[in-house]
């Protein structure tokens, strides 16, 4: 006898589907890490534009260049919003396809808990199979000796 099982073309779609969303999983990491730290990158820039703006107070600036510099620093301070929303956005993208992929994961789960306990029943039926053949043999020595 050769085991077959019933289920095993649903089983390998679902690992398919599971490897996609794997896929897609680990593009929503990657954009997540680059988004995040493109704002880091950006956070730090304004933490040095502060403390060179600070060094320069205390020597002295000119109107123009103060103003300059809060020009600069207003359209940094929108650049930095503007990336924190694209952060939030590629973390819930990112938890969406953790979430999707921990449901794949747990489908397939279910198909090869399903293959294991319908491969050990095989394995019982196939051992009752070889226990009534040896019990037959068995028999038919005993009446071939009587």
């Amino acid at each position: 006898m050769i085991y077959q099982y019933k289920f095993d073309k649903i089983l390998t779609i679902k690992e398919n589907e599971k490897n996609d969303v794997l896929v897609k999983y680990n593009e929503t990491i990657k954009k997540f890490e680059e988004v995040a730290e493109k704002l880091y990158k950006l956070l730090k820039k304004k933490e040095d534009l502060l403390q060179f703006q600070q060094e320069k107070l205390t020597q002295g600036l000119t109107v123009q260049e103060i103003r300059h510099n809060q020009q600069f620093m207003d359209n940094l301070e929108n650049i930095i919003m503007h990336n924190q929303k694209e952060v939030i956005k590629a973390r819930q993208a990112m938890n969406t396809q953790q979430s999707k992929l921990m449901e794949k994961n747990i489908e397939v789960k279910k198909y090869e808990k399903i293959k294991e306990k319908d491969f050990q029943k095989f394995l019982e039926e196939i051992k009752e199979v070889e226990n009534k053949d040896m019990d037959e043999i068995s028999i038919r020595q005993f009446l071939s000796k009587g």
